[in-house]
């Protein structure tokens, strides 16, 4: 592929600032070990320009009608699959994501948009009765205001596209931290949204130290509204943060997914399409399955068929057609899932496959099971975020769901079976925002995404996703 890694910029209030401009960081293939380029830091006076750029461009952009603006998100839809190509280069690159995975990923994103463009017409208020001859009643929908994101390295450009977005589409101004780990991606959608008309100051990107600068933008009264995606202990110190001056937050936190495979399924079958989801990017998804809670009477059948298939998973370079799992995204994950394997070793658990890092060059892992797994190892009890998936058997409805919600966690959520009433039973009985049965699939860009407990609080994605961004009014007028 004849594509080149960009010159990495700032943008604020319009200006683009390079890495030659200001401190940074590298940018690291995780295929290879090498440098992709340096990403710049925002200094302080960067981040309190970004924000009154912010504050002046909410002015003009919550003016622009719902029409116009879904225009300019259509034009950024359009020019994210112009670019789409480069951006699944640029995502493989930086995550060592399939190329064929990324390409899908950038269809995604730009859906997101033009979601969000439909949508924004649909914003409905409505209009109550009154008591009173000659009086009116009004509910309407309004922007709430400048917005900070922040998002996270392993969705390189969903994520960043769902809060972009969600924000431009109800009538806000943004100022997004993307992750400095995958920085380009969210920057080429930045470049798409310019080419199709956002005024300059609307959208603000900026790297740098995340600590220093979530104080500067959840700490800024000109921000009223939070979205984060990353880690449930920064997703609580940002919340600590904005509940000081009463701002609006979306917060996507961490997961542990449970999945419970009922007995009267083929365990063949779903341990094979079961490998598929484990081990999509590598694992590192907040919605991956992990914690599989099988039926005693199919457990070890299903066991055999998970390593066999995950066995024969190719893991290589990520642009290879033939590769199926890329590396990890750093070498914090490789530390992780060694301490993780080496203490279920330690209480014994059987690692029938995995468990080790494959070669020395880039940060690649085998993929691993946990079968029989102890629910006192250190992996069934934190996010593995990686190709680890832990099977334990199971002999009650009760037992299972038990299991299932045991921890203070509930993103996702999945389960197996062909008995309609255990299907509508473990969906209600399931504590986790999104819940799939008998499939892998649990966000689209049609529907709300969003976790319970420390899995977060809030929902993006679909009309509750564009509702985030908005603050209701009621006007009585006589």
């Amino acid at each position: 592929m004849n594509h080149t890694y960009p010159a990495l910029e700032l943008l604020v209030a319009g200006r683009h600032i390079g890495a030659g401009e200001r401190p940074g960081s590298d940018v690291v293939n995780p295929s290879t070990g090498d440098v992709l380029g340096q990403v710049p830091h925002a200094t302080p006076s960067d981040l309190d320009e970004a924000i009154a750029a912010a504050t002046q461009g909410f002015e003009l952009w919550r003016r622009v009608s719902p029409v116009e603006r879904g225009r300019v998100l259509r034009r950024a839809a359009d020019g994210i699959r112009a670019r789409r190509d480069y951006l699944a280069w640029l995502m493989t690159s930086e995550m060592g994501k399939p190329y064929a995975e990324t390409r899908r990923d950038v269809e995604t994103a730009a859906e997101m948009f033009e979601w969000a463009a439909e949508e924004g017409r649909r914003s409905y208020g409505r209009v109550i009765p009154p008591r009173s001859p000659g009086a009116r009643q009004l509910v309407t929908w309004e922007p709430v205001g400048p917005v900070a994101a922040f998002s996270g390295w392993n969705s390189a450009a969903i994520t960043p596209a769902r809060k972009l977005s969600g924000a431009l589409g109800a009538g806000c101004s943004i100022v997004i931290k993307p992750s400095e780990e995958a920085p380009a991606s969210a920057l080429l959608i930045a470049e798409a949204l310019e080419s199709a008309g956002l005024p300059a100051g609307v959208l603000n990107v900026v790297f740098g130290n995340p600590a220093a600068i979530s104080e500067r933008l959840v700490g800024s009264d000109d921000i009223r509204h939070v979205t984060f995606t990353g880690s449930t202990a920064v997703g609580k110190h940002l919340a600590a943060l904005g509940a000081r001056s009463l701002k609006r937050m979306v917060m996507e936190l961490g997961g542990h997914a449970p999945v419970v495979i009922f007995g009267d399924v083929d365990p063949e079958e779903v341990a094979t399409a079961a490998v598929a989801a484990k081990l999509k990017n590598s694992g590192q998804i907040c919605t991956s399955p992990t914690r599989f809670y099988v039926h005693e009477s199919i457990h070890d059948r299903f066991v055999a068929r998970f390593v066999e298939v995950a066995r024969s998973w190719r893991v290589g370079d990520p642009f290879d057609v033939r590769t199926q799992m890329g590396p990890l995204a750093n070498v914090r994950r490789l530390e992780a899932l060694e301490a993780m394997t080496a203490d279920a070793r330690r209480l014994g658990v059987s690692i029938p496959i995995g468990g080790e890092r494959i070669g020395s060059r880039g940060f690649f892992w085998q993929p691993t099971v946990l079968a029989n797994a102890d629910p006192r190892c250190l992996a069934a009890n934190v996010e593995p975020f990686g190709p680890l998936a832990l099977t334990m058997p199971f002999a009650t409805f009760d037992e299972a769901v038990a299991a299932s919600n045991r921890l203070p966690f509930g993103l996702a959520a999945y389960a197996f079976t062909r008995d309609a009433r255990i299907a509508n039973a473990i969906g209600d009985a399931l504590e986790s925002g999104n819940v799939a049965v008998n499939h892998w699939s649990v966000s689209l860009p049609e529907t709300p995404f969003g976790g319970m407990k420390d899995s977060g609080f809030g929902s993006e994605g679909g009309v509750e996703g564009l509702q985030a961004f908005q603050r209701l009014k009621y006007v009585s007028q006589v």
